[in-house]
Protein backbone atom coordinates (compact mmCIF):
# COMPACT_ATOMS: atom_id res chain seq x y z
CA UNK A 1 0.00 0.00 0.00
CA UNK A 2 1.38 3.44 -0.89
CA UNK A 3 2.20 5.66 2.02
CA UNK A 4 1.41 9.39 1.82
CA UNK A 5 4.31 11.66 2.53
CA UNK A 6 4.32 15.12 3.98
CA UNK A 7 5.48 17.80 1.52
CA UNK A 8 5.49 20.51 4.19
CA UNK A 9 8.91 19.47 5.56
CA UNK A 10 10.56 18.35 2.33
CA UNK A 11 11.65 21.81 1.20
CA UNK A 12 9.60 21.90 -1.99
CA UNK A 13 6.19 23.15 -2.85
CA UNK A 14 3.76 22.33 -5.59
CA UNK A 15 4.41 25.72 -7.18
CA UNK A 16 8.14 25.32 -7.85
CA UNK A 17 9.60 24.83 -11.35
CA UNK A 18 10.63 21.18 -10.81
CA UNK A 19 7.00 20.29 -10.19
CA UNK A 20 6.07 21.73 -13.60
CA UNK A 21 8.79 19.60 -15.22
CA UNK A 22 7.46 16.59 -13.33
CA UNK A 23 3.96 17.27 -14.62
CA UNK A 24 5.29 17.38 -18.20
CA UNK A 25 7.28 14.18 -17.65
CA UNK A 26 4.23 12.34 -16.30
CA UNK A 27 2.02 13.77 -19.01
CA UNK A 28 4.16 12.22 -21.77
CA UNK A 29 5.92 9.35 -19.95
CA UNK A 30 3.02 8.08 -17.87
CA UNK A 31 0.17 5.84 -18.96
CA UNK A 32 -0.20 5.12 -22.68
CA UNK A 33 -3.37 4.02 -24.44
CA UNK A 34 -2.81 2.25 -27.75
CA UNK A 35 -6.10 2.20 -29.69
CA UNK A 36 -6.96 -1.18 -31.16
CA UNK A 37 -7.31 0.50 -34.54
CA UNK A 38 -3.65 1.63 -34.40
CA UNK A 39 -1.78 -1.63 -33.81
CA UNK A 40 1.45 -2.12 -35.77
CA UNK A 41 1.13 -4.80 -38.48
CA UNK A 42 4.90 -4.77 -39.18
CA UNK A 43 5.43 -7.92 -37.13
CA UNK A 44 6.77 -11.21 -38.51
CA UNK A 45 3.80 -13.49 -39.15
CA UNK A 46 3.17 -17.05 -40.28
CA UNK A 47 0.95 -17.72 -43.33
CA UNK A 48 -2.65 -17.83 -42.11
CA UNK A 49 -1.81 -15.67 -39.09
CA UNK A 50 -2.00 -11.94 -38.69
CA UNK A 51 0.08 -10.60 -35.77
CA UNK A 52 0.03 -6.96 -34.65
CA UNK A 53 2.10 -5.21 -31.98
CA UNK A 54 0.38 -3.04 -29.41
CA UNK A 55 3.02 -2.58 -26.71
CA UNK A 56 6.77 -2.71 -27.36
CA UNK A 57 9.73 -0.39 -27.00
CA UNK A 58 9.17 1.44 -30.29
CA UNK A 59 5.46 2.10 -29.71
CA UNK A 60 5.25 2.62 -25.95
CA UNK A 61 8.78 2.56 -24.52
CA UNK A 62 8.19 -0.86 -22.90
CA UNK A 63 11.51 -2.29 -21.71
CA UNK A 64 10.43 -5.71 -20.41
CA UNK A 65 7.22 -6.59 -22.29
CA UNK A 66 5.81 -7.16 -25.74
CA UNK A 67 2.04 -7.37 -26.23
CA UNK A 68 -0.09 -7.66 -29.29
CA UNK A 69 -2.78 -9.61 -31.07
CA UNK A 70 -2.92 -12.55 -33.42
CA UNK A 71 -5.77 -13.57 -35.69
CA UNK A 72 -5.47 -17.13 -37.01
CA UNK A 73 -7.48 -18.35 -40.01
CA UNK A 74 -9.46 -21.60 -39.71
CA UNK A 75 -7.21 -24.71 -39.68
CA UNK A 76 -4.03 -22.57 -39.80
CA UNK A 77 -1.03 -23.41 -37.60
CA UNK A 78 2.53 -22.35 -36.93
CA UNK A 79 5.52 -24.58 -37.41
CA UNK A 80 7.28 -25.94 -34.32
CA UNK A 81 9.24 -23.18 -32.56
CA UNK A 82 10.19 -21.72 -29.20
CA UNK A 83 10.78 -18.20 -27.93
CA UNK A 84 14.17 -18.64 -26.27
CA UNK A 85 14.37 -17.18 -22.77
CA UNK A 86 10.99 -15.45 -23.05
CA UNK A 87 7.85 -16.41 -21.17
CA UNK A 88 4.67 -16.09 -23.24
CA UNK A 89 1.01 -15.73 -22.34
CA UNK A 90 -1.81 -16.22 -24.83
CA UNK A 91 -5.34 -15.09 -23.96
CA UNK A 92 -8.07 -16.57 -26.16
CA UNK A 93 -10.62 -13.92 -27.14
CA UNK A 94 -12.60 -15.85 -29.77
CA UNK A 95 -12.45 -19.38 -31.18
CA UNK A 96 -10.68 -22.54 -30.05
CA UNK A 97 -6.90 -22.69 -29.69
CA UNK A 98 -5.00 -25.96 -29.77
CA UNK A 99 -1.44 -26.06 -28.48
CA UNK A 100 1.02 -28.85 -29.12
CA UNK A 101 4.31 -28.98 -27.23
CA UNK A 102 7.21 -31.23 -26.30
CA UNK A 103 10.35 -32.51 -28.02
CA UNK A 104 8.13 -34.15 -30.69
CA UNK A 105 5.00 -32.06 -30.07
CA UNK A 106 3.69 -35.14 -28.30
CA UNK A 107 1.34 -33.25 -25.94
CA UNK A 108 -1.76 -31.24 -26.77
CA UNK A 109 -4.31 -29.08 -24.98
CA UNK A 110 -7.14 -26.83 -26.09
CA UNK A 111 -8.23 -23.43 -24.84
CA UNK A 112 -11.51 -21.58 -25.28
CA UNK A 113 -12.52 -17.91 -25.06
CA UNK A 114 -11.54 -16.53 -21.66
CA UNK A 115 -8.75 -19.11 -21.17
CA UNK A 116 -5.09 -18.21 -20.71
CA UNK A 117 -2.18 -20.28 -22.04
CA UNK A 118 1.29 -20.03 -20.45
CA UNK A 119 4.34 -21.07 -22.47
CA UNK A 120 7.58 -21.25 -20.42
CA UNK A 121 11.00 -20.41 -21.91
CA UNK A 122 12.53 -22.82 -24.46
CA UNK A 123 9.41 -25.04 -24.70
CA UNK A 124 9.01 -26.33 -28.28
CA UNK A 125 5.40 -25.66 -29.27
CA UNK A 126 2.95 -25.13 -32.09
CA UNK A 127 -0.16 -22.92 -32.11
CA UNK A 128 -3.16 -24.22 -34.05
CA UNK A 129 -6.62 -22.92 -34.81
CA UNK A 130 -8.67 -25.99 -33.81
CA UNK A 131 -11.70 -24.85 -35.82
CA UNK A 132 -12.16 -25.67 -39.51
CA UNK A 133 -14.49 -22.69 -40.01
CA UNK A 134 -14.06 -20.09 -37.23
CA UNK A 135 -11.30 -17.48 -36.87
CA UNK A 136 -9.19 -17.67 -33.70
CA UNK A 137 -8.43 -14.33 -32.03
CA UNK A 138 -5.88 -14.05 -29.22
CA UNK A 139 -3.92 -11.50 -27.22
CA UNK A 140 -0.20 -12.27 -26.80
CA UNK A 141 2.16 -11.05 -24.07
CA UNK A 142 5.89 -11.85 -23.92
CA UNK A 143 8.33 -11.12 -21.13
CA UNK A 144 10.73 -9.02 -23.22
CA UNK A 145 10.44 -6.41 -25.93
CA UNK A 146 12.62 -8.36 -28.32
CA UNK A 147 11.08 -10.66 -30.89
CA UNK A 148 12.56 -14.12 -30.36
CA UNK A 149 11.24 -17.01 -32.43
CA UNK A 150 13.47 -20.01 -33.10
CA UNK A 151 11.99 -22.34 -35.70
CA UNK A 152 12.59 -26.04 -35.05
CA UNK A 153 12.80 -28.98 -37.44
CA UNK A 154 10.73 -31.50 -35.47
CA UNK A 155 9.05 -34.66 -36.69
CA UNK A 156 5.78 -34.50 -34.67
CA UNK A 157 4.22 -37.64 -33.26
CA UNK A 158 1.12 -38.67 -35.19
CA UNK A 159 -1.29 -38.68 -32.24
CA UNK A 160 -0.36 -36.36 -29.38
CA UNK A 161 -1.42 -37.10 -25.81
CA UNK A 162 -4.12 -34.76 -24.49
CA UNK A 163 -3.07 -33.04 -21.28
CA UNK A 164 -5.74 -31.55 -19.01
CA UNK A 165 -4.98 -28.97 -16.39
CA UNK A 166 -5.82 -31.07 -13.38
CA UNK A 167 -5.08 -30.12 -9.79
CA UNK A 168 -7.08 -30.21 -6.54
CA UNK A 169 -9.24 -27.31 -7.76
CA UNK A 170 -9.49 -28.11 -11.51
CA UNK A 171 -10.66 -31.71 -11.96
CA UNK A 172 -10.72 -33.87 -15.07
CA UNK A 173 -14.12 -33.10 -16.67
CA UNK A 174 -14.64 -36.84 -17.37
CA UNK A 175 -14.10 -37.72 -13.69
CA UNK A 176 -17.29 -38.58 -11.81
CA UNK A 177 -18.07 -36.47 -8.76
Amino acid sequence: MAKAHDHSRSGHSHSDHSHDQGEERWKHDGVRVIPGSQLDPNVPSTPGMDRKAAINFARAGAQKLWAGTVTIKPDAKTGAHHHGHLESIIYVVKGKARMRWGERLQFTAEANPGDFIFVPPYVPHQEINASPDEVLECVLVRSDGEAVAINLDIEPVEKPETVLWIDPVHRDPAEKK
